[in-house]
């Protein structure tokens, strides 16, 4: 699809486009669609400490933990994860799931989400690396934040690992997994709603 940030987890095959669309009142937002084949898992456990969320399934059936709550999801329904509400999202079915949504604002999600494919990516094992998952989380510690370990060890162990990163060399140059300037964004399209059909891209 043109206009559009592709990400693909070779690991998983989970794909998410990504583009920024403007609302009718101005405000930037982040429209998302992906793919995601049956047996695998969703992000983490994590929250946006400024952005709300909603995704509406497309195919498939959509397992979502919104604080509490956990909900199964079928083609049509909507699922809204509030501001600072903890929660995650996974395949539930036994075919591959598609989803689209919006992030309000866009805020700095595109880049996280961004970061956290490259380092995934470079891994021969799908496991990332701490040094640059610690970069990433550090950088991003005041609008994201993955749950896992919890929050008070991150705040503990993060700086640590990062003077230990920067010590050898870890983050030298711009050309490493996740480094902010690889990590540029999705492309904001004009004339676009802030729905656009998403839905087309993961069959394109």
């Amino acid at each position: 699809m043109d206009n559009f940030l592709q990400l693909e987890n070779r690991h998983t095959g989970e794909i998410i486009w990504m583009r920024r669309v403007r609302d009718t009142d101005g405000q930037s937002v982040l429209a998302l669609a992906s793919s995601l084949p049956p047996g695998v898992g969703g992000p983490p456990l994590h929250l946006h400490f400024h952005q709300r969320e909603d995704g509406t399934v497309k195919a498939g059936s959509l397992g979502t933990l919104v604080g509490k709550k956990s909900s199964v999801l079928s083609v049509g329904e909507t699922v809204y994860f509030p501001t600072a509400t903890v929660h995650k999202w996974w395949n539930a079915g036994d075919n591959a799931l598609e989803l689209t949504g919006h992030a309000v604002p866009a805020g700095d999600l595109d880049r996280f989400i961004q970061a956290l494919f490259a380092i995934l990516n470079a891994s021969p094992t799908g496991r990332p690396s701490i040094f640059y998952m610690a970069h990433m989380l550090w950088r991003h510690r005041h609008t994201q934040a993955v749950l896992v370990p919890p929050r008070i060890i991150q705040r503990i162990v993060l700086p640590v690992i990062l003077l230990v990163g920067r010590v050898l060399g870890k983050y030298r140059g711009d050309n490493w997994p996740g480094s902010p300037a690889s990590c540029t964004g999705a492309p904001e399209v004009t004339n676009a709603s802030a729905a656009p059909p998403l839905s087309s891209a993961s069959r394109s």
